[in-house]
């Protein structure tokens, strides 16, 4: 009789884990952004914090690849929004948006095409960025302001010197330059064994 009662009580609780008044699995938090529309195209937002942040994906990349690290970004006090279509105009829409919501400095981050939109944009309005983070921009631009700018780069990717002739053209100050080991470009970065190292130095500028 007691061994039929302990199987009534295992599949009780099996039932009871089926059934939809069960506590679904902490999944440790929902990354995925908010669809938005930022200047007539798609975009995604993350938090609601007084930072502003845009994010320009690589040409092989769309907005959602920047999930982890903008719901990272989000948690630490900012308003993330990566833009789908990372064209100059279409970044500073995005900016503008942020600071008509009351987000009057925003920082700008972008890896390869991203970078690139973003350098473009940076040489025409100076004034635009708060900050730039970059991960592996493909060319050397002038007429950056003098807004703190981060370079990250693989050391032993093709471009990897773009970020260095950068940073020591830029005027200002906080014009910092970041190799790390291997050849992994841009968001790449990310997936690789220096990830975390690319991330935390992406977190510690931004909340500076």
């Amino acid at each position: 009789m007691k061994a039929l009662l302990v199987v009534l009580s295992m599949l009780a609780l099996v039932a009871a884990g089926c059934s939809g008044d069960a506590d679904p699995p902490s999944t440790g938090g929902d990354t995925h952004g908010t669809q938005i529309e930022v200047g007539g195209r798609d975009a995604l937002q993350w938090g609601d914090g007084e930072y502003g942040v845009v994010l320009a994906h690589g040409a092989v990349f769309d907005a959602a690849s920047w999930e982890e690290q903008a719901a990272a970004i989000a948690d630490q006090g900012a308003t993330v929004i990566a833009v789908e279509d990372i064209a100059p105009e279409s970044i500073a829409a995005a900016v503008a948006k942020l600071q008509d919501d009351g987000h009057p400095d925003v920082a700008l981050v972008g890896g390869s095409a991203g970078a690139d939109a973003i350098l473009q944009l940076a040489s025409q309005q100076p004034d635009l960025p708060d900050q730039l983070v970059l991960l592996s921009p493909n060319k050397v631009v002038d007429g950056l302001g003098g807004e703190p700018k981060l370079f990250i780069a693989s050391e032993d990717e093709p471009v990897a010197g773009v970020s260095q002739q950068l940073a020591d053209r830029s005027p200002g100050e906080g014009n910092d330059v970041i190799l790390l080991p291997g050849s992994s470009h841009a968001q790449n970065i990310f997936d690789g064994e220096n990830g975390d190292e690319a991330l935390d130095a992406i977190l510690q500028r931004l909340a500076g």
